[in-house]
């Protein structure tokens, strides 16, 4: 069935005012819904879940300049268009035309898009041009925000993906949070996808790249001409120099970043119960100590933190980690160092436990290694015509990821370090790779008045956890002030605001839906509240206009 009109349930008109939300009942379809909005006094009907993981939009928020934005993870959509604005949704929402008729209210649509609450993203290229080539190398959040927003943009030359892993494109958050094995709960899109966008993903490693001529060689021997490149490799996790600790030393310790990952992980653990030892107390070491203790494993977490997150949060809301994970189930040692892992003695070429250089020993099944990652830039070494590289691996670039001192590339995601408040970041986020590779495709199609983006982090430590801003820029915070409840045994409930002097600089929260998306609106915009706003409460912060 086509388009037709359909009746919004209960309305005789129009109620919502400026600035207002309202999500109406579709007659005629089961489970159908739009959201009403007002923006600029123009009333809007659209899709009432966000395409990322369906958060009812509702929640969110609502800026005056358009812009819908997510409770859950930041993604943010034009009202005007439906088109996504941030990261993480790929996927725009429909726009339904609305009317008013005989004291009801109408919209039209077909009901397969009310149902879906989604647009079909519009990346349709048939006989690309071989004028412009852009050759994209990696698979992971920045390669696909920037090969989908080149279609978007309307970018019609050759397009092409270069990755090291077989499952390129797919949703790599998921597997640190939920440990999942099957390609098929992880990709985006179906191959005919990209096949219909004239996007060619081709698993093959890059091994080097002659700037000079423009053309990048890969590990099959094969090349690929480009005349617009963007590096966006990721990052490689990393293993210790301990004994036992090395990569390919000892068969059961393991690193998290791909699906082989997740699958030789959950192989090795099977259907019983297995002592899980975890070294690192950040983001990946967290989220796989919930996951795995949810899973009835017997989790202990090495950290060499005060608290976990800690870097990062600090040790006030690093402790409300460790209590929730604890509630779990999870064990830890913090402010501990490793010394090295031991085989077991039933099988030498597996490790039977972790020691610590307090002596104290952990036995363990399986040995997750959580400790960071780098820059995966080693196929830029000794390439002609090249970038240097940092100290740290990773590629300086400027505001719109155009790498320094080489025409006609960028540099996106874990490996690029940008400019961001005055300093100079790496930041190792999804949103912030899609949004990075969504800059760099804007760049290259000639779009006009691109904007710098707020980072936005979400993670899953015994509840979830929003985050905007950067904590590590121009000498971090010196205060953080914490809103709301924090003790595990009654149900957490808060927000930390991380400040520099009066600046407001990041804002985490639990449990404390839209204060995180509004924050990061307000800093978008400039409009963020000060410290002394938000001293006594989190009331000046949810009344502040956008």
């Amino acid at each position: 069935m086509g388009t037709q009109q359909y009746r919004l349930k209960g309305l005789t008109g129009l109620p919502v005012a400026e600035g207002q939300m309202q999500e109406a009942e579709v007659e005629g379809i089961e489970g159908g819904a739009v959201l009403l909005l007002n923006s600029q006094g123009k009333t809007h009907a659209v899709s009432p879940k966000c395409t990322h993981y369906g958060a009812p939009l509702k929640n969110g928020v609502l800026s005056s300049d358009g812009r819908l934005t997510c409770p859950w993870h930041g993604a943010c959509f034009n009202v005007s268009s439906g088109d996504v604005e941030d990261a993480p949704a790929l996927d725009p929402i429909a726009k339904f035309p609305i009317h008013e008729r005989d004291g009801a209210v109408f919209i039209e649509g077909d009901e397969k898009t009310i149902k879906n609450s989604r647009a079909a993203l519009k990346t349709s290229c048939a006989n690309p041009s071989q004028q412009e080539k852009v050759v994209v190398v990696g698979g992971g959040s920045a390669a696909t925000g920037a090969v989908l927003e080149l279609r978007k943009q309307g970018f019609t030359g050759t397009v092409t993906v270069l990755g090291d892993e077989s499952n390129a494109l797919y949703d790599r958050t998921k597997l640190s949070k939920a440990y999942i094995t099957d390609p098929a709960a992880v990709r985006w899109y179906a191959p005919e996808f990209y096949k219909d966008a004239s996007i060619n993903v081709n698993h093959d490693s890059v091994t080097s790249i002659d700037f000079a001529n423009k053309t990048v060689h890969t590990e099959s021997g094969s090349s690929e001409a480009y005349t617009k490149l963007i590096l966006a490799s990721g990052g490689t996790p990393k293993y210790l120099p301990l004994p036992g600790l090395r990569a390919g030393e000892l068969q059961n310790v393991y690193v998290v970043r791909n699906l082989d990952h997740t699958n030789a992980i959950m192989s090795a653990l099977g259907e019983q119960s297995k002592k899980v030892v975890i070294v690192g107390s950040s983001f990946i070491g967290m989220e796989s100590a919930n996951c795995l203790a949810g899973k009835k494993h017997d989790v202990t977490v090495i950290g060499m933190e005060q608290e976990p997150c800690e870097a990062v949060f600090g040790t006030k809301v690093g402790s409300i980690f460790r209590a929730l994970l604890e509630k779990n189930g999870v064990k830890f040692q913090m402010s501990a160092t490793v010394d090295k892992a031991t085989p077991a003695s039933s099988n030498p070429s597996s490790a039977g436990a972790v020691h610590l250089k307090d002596g104290a020993t952990l036995p363990a099944d399986v040995v997750i290694l959580g400790v960071g990652v780098a820059p995966a830039t080693t196929y830029l070494q000794g390439s002609k015509g090249g970038p240097s590289l940092l100290k740290d691996g990773s590629v300086e670039t400027n505001e719109y990821f155009e790498v320094k001192d080489v025409s006609d590339v960028y540099a996106v995601g874990d490996i690029a370090t940008y400019p961001y408040k005055g300093a100079k970041v790496r930041i190792e986020h999804w949103n912030v790779a899609q949004n990075a590779g969504r800059t760099a495709a804007k760049h290259i199609a000639g779009t006009k008045g691109i904007k710098p983006f707020v980072p936005v982090f979400w993670s899953a430590l015994g509840a979830q956890l929003r985050y905007c801003g950067n904590t590590t820029p121009s000498g971090g915070y010196d205060d953080v002030i914490i809103q709301g409840e924090t003790d595990v045994s009654k149900g957490v409930s808060w927000a930390a605001f991380y400040c520099k002097g009066e600046e407001v600089i990041a804002v985490a929260s639990m449990m404390k839906d839209p204060i995180m998306v509004k924050s990061s609106e307000l800093m978008r915009r400039g409009r963020m509240v000060k410290k002394s706003d938000i001293t006594g409460g989190v009331d000046r912060l949810l009344e502040a206009k956008l």
